[in-house]
């Protein structure tokens, strides 16, 4: 609430920047109500008595000597049932039951809660009255949707005896249990409030050791990201960042989806709106918004808030984290928030960095992926949370020199590089396997044995020499032709085309191909290598390649990708074809082989 008794004055607007004097008490990113309208605004600066605020809403109109009343705590969202299938603005006000008040624009200073106060959330206790509890203990259960159970926590900081625990329908503000801490009794709700700006505590954070499974092949295979680890996606316009973003959310194996539109298209995000209910999860058959919150700050929207979506992202995020969900953020994309912070740096008159861009951005990245992680969550039943975070950047022309991509790049451990020349071929997704890279695979090394023995990181390795020896075989094809290459050397080039074509190429619009589990990646790879390795010997042994090339079941090979995945043990009969039709070529008998 905001206090009245002594209200500040403005002294100067400056676009989303209003300065305020007659404020004393005033702290750092305190939270303000900026003139009778109430606009909400957060206080970046402090000097003396005057407070810098950076205003969420449109400062159309305003003007020296209104009121600034402040409330004394800082930007928070408020955390419980009723998250999922929510889209929020970047503050967390709730975007459909502002529509409902307002209209299809929102009003300045409209105020809405971002949790339903009045809806009832059947609570199923999992404690008993008298049990000791500590911070992080589950009290409870929420059905929330048909695939969330939504736990309610005991909030951070408090422990002691459980003197009442609620059993049945409540609303999120109603005491669901009280504890006796300290000779104190403390009332717990289902809503809990968190600063966006500080990270929700765990016990331990914990190595990577586990991959996220995408079901996009190229990801999986060559770059994989872990469980609680960290991605960039850079790329320049048109090359299929948010697409990207958009397969990952569908299909990445978390529990928890949270995606951020910070400042992209209104277009992009209705896409999202209008795509997510009717996608079906994988698992569950359920529709996949039923395991999503969005957050919505398109370009149109207030720049300052921009700059505040991806912390109420990723608090959201690491609250669903702690309940031991793995969770997926997605960022969409962080180099709007990053122009979002010059233009409020700028307006601070604070000394610019490279491009404009202020000298404490890569600290401010830092802060942001530095969140991510594999965690021991608070509470004794030692339960285990990730939370991956995965940021497209949109450098300037693709340039990915520019201070927001090299700054990501130093704190990221993947790099999804994105080329638009492998878009205008339309080869999705885009991502150039050569610039490419991921510093996890070494981490999966146990996953990987444990799952496919030895063979996967095998084959990757010798999918990517293939791909590596292409590249360099070009320089010479494009130097004096194809004709001066060895039977050897053109092989690899044609099965790089098949590696290329038949496996990292992948149609997000085909109802089998937009997914891949690993048990399917794993027997795609193993055959296209197989066909190489029996070319190889085939050529050895005196056949021709084109004859070996011409070979019926190089389609088959092509359309394995179409393959359901209740039929993926039909690859194995196209290897017995490749043995068997190289093998009829070259005079061999291989009935003995596969008897």
């Amino acid at each position: 609430m905001a206090n009245t008794d002594n209200a500040g004055r403005v002294v100067k607007v400056s676009g989303p920047l209003v300065v305020a004097e007659n404020m004393p008490a005033a702290k750092m990113y305190d939270v303000v109500r900026v003139s009778d309208q109430r606009l909400i605004g957060e206080i970046i600066e402090v000097r003396g008595d005057r407070a810098s605020i950076q205003v969420y809403e449109e400062t159309g109109g305003l003007g020296p000597g209104e009121p600034v009343y402040t409330t004394g705590m800082p930007l928070s969202v408020e955390l419980g049932p009723g998250l999922i299938e929510s889209i929020f603005d970047g503050i967390q006000r709730p975007l459909d039951e502002i529509y409902r008040q307002t209209g299809p624009r929102i009003t300045r200073g409209v105020e809405a809660y971002a949790l339903n106060r009045t809806k009832k959330w059947d609570f199923v206790p999992l404690l008993e009255a008298g049990a000791d509890v500590e911070e992080g203990d589950i009290l409870g259960t929420v059905q929330e949707t048909s695939l969330v159970v939504h736990k309610i926590m005991v909030p951070p900081g408090v422990r002691g005896k459980l003197t009442f625990i609620h059993r049945g329908e409540a609303t999120v503000t109603d005491t669901i249990a009280t504890v006796e801490q300290d000779g104190k009794t403390v009332e717990i709700q289902m809503m809990q409030k968190w600063p966006v700006r500080r990270g929700r505590p765990y016990k331990e954070k914990l190595a990577p050791t586990e991959p996220l499974v995408t079901g996009q092949r190229v990801i999986d295979m060559f770059f994989p990201v872990a469980k609680g680890g960290t991605a960039a996606i850079p790329g320049p316009f048109g090359s299929g960042k948010t697409v990207t973003q958009h397969q990952l959310a569908k299909w990445a194996d978390a529990e928890i989806i949270v995606y951020v539109g910070c400042g992209e298209r209104g277009n992009e995000m209705t896409d999202v709106l209008n795509e997510f209910p009717e996608l079906l999860d994988p698992k569950s058959g359920e529709p996949l918004m039923k395991r999503t919150v969005l957050i919505a700050n398109t370009s149109d929207m207030p720049v300052a808030a921009r700059e505040a979506s991806i912390y109420t992202g990723i608090t959201i995020a690491e609250y669903f984290r702690d309940m031991g969900y793995s969770v997926a953020l997605m960022a969409d994309s962080t180099s709007r928030w990053a122009e979002a912070l010059r233009e409020i740096s700028g307006r601070l008159e604070e000394m610019p960095g490279e491009e404009g861009y202020p000298a404490y951005l890569g600290s401010r990245l830092a802060e942001f992926y530095e969140r991510s992680g594999k965690v021991v969550c608070l509470g004794r039943d030692g339960r285990v949370g990730a939370l991956t975070a995965v940021g497209a950047v949109s450098p300037p022309g693709g340039d990915i020199s520019e201070p927001v991509s090299q700054n990501t790049l130093r704190i990221v451990k993947v790099f999804w590089g994105l080329d638009a020349s492998l878009a205008y071929r339309r080869h999705f997704p885009a991502i150039n396997w050569l610039q490419s890279y991921s510093l996890y695979t070494d981490s999966f090394s146990d996953y990987y044995r444990e799952h496919f023995g030895t063979s996967w990181e095998e084959y990757r390795t010798e999918a990517m020499r293939i791909l590596q020896e292409e590249a360099e075989l070009e320089e010479i094809v494009r130097l004096v032709g194809q004709d001066a290459l060895s039977e050897r050397e053109r092989l690899i080039l044609e099965t790089a085309r098949s590696v290329r074509e038949d496996f990292l190429h992948q149609n997000s619009f085909h109802e089998v191909d937009t997914y891949a589990s690993l048990e399917k990646q794993f027997r795609m790879i193993k055959l296209i290598l197989h066909f190489y390795h029996e070319a190889q010997r085939g050529v050895e042994r005196g056949a021709r390649l084109q004859e070996i090339l011409n070979l019926p079941v190089r389609e088959q090979i092509a359309r394995a990708r179409y393959l359901a995945e209740s039929d993926i043990a039909r690859m194995d009969d196209i290897e017995k074809a490749v043995s068997e039709q190289i093998a009829a070529l070259i005079g061999e008998d291989t009935e003995a082989q596969y008897a």
